[in-house]
């Protein structure tokens, strides 16, 4: 049973609605892994509309960081999103966060890894975040490097991963 699927996109494309429809389509009671972080009011909005629109036959988590802690063995596994899991684990492991250093990469990796070697089929958003540029702010340069690299990584592990573009859905592998 064990499938990861990746479906990344830039903001507002599209990606939690298509990752959401599709956990239901695999799974009456599909399993939200929420990584979310509130950091501000305007934050909390739009994690209230996510909420909104799943309804009770959803299993919700929230987990910030530790995500193999939740045994979710031959569930469906919707995890929304490994962007703000990336921005939560880069700013609780590095002192320096003028650059996302390989301890950072390596802990995110395992800690996929761990989860992931569950017996499950696993759906991760992620963000395209590299696509708009490079910015002038070494902060940004540093989590943008991060996360493209993570984005590389769980797309090689992926058994499909699907771009959305304006709400259109582009299957890549």
């Amino acid at each position: 049973m064990k499938k990861i699927i990746l479906v990344t996109g830039g903001q507002r494309s599209g990606k939690s609605i298509q990752a959401e429809k599709m956990a239901l389509e695999m799974s009456p009671n599909p399993v939200y892994v929420a990584t979310a972080h509130i950091w501000d009011d305007e934050f909390r909005e739009r994690v209230r509309r996510h909420q909104e629109r799943r309804g009770p036959e959803w299993t919700n988590i929230e987990e910030e960081l530790y995500l193999s802690r939740h045994d979710v063995s031959g569930r469906v596994v919707l995890v929304d999103c490994v962007t703000l899991w990336l921005t939560n684990l880069f700013f609780k492991n590095s002192s320096d966060t003028s650059h996302a250093d390989d301890s950072i990469l390596e802990d995110a990796k395992a800690e996929f890894d761990h989860f992931t070697n569950q017996d499950a089929t696993f759906i991760f958003v992620t963000n395209e975040i590299g696509l708009g540029g490079v910015s002038e702010n070494a902060l940004q340069r540093s989590f943008t490097d991060l996360q493209g690299r993570m984005n590389q990584y769980i797309a090689q592990k992926a058994n499909e991963v699907i771009l959305m573009v304006s709400g259109i859905t582009v299957k890549i592998k």
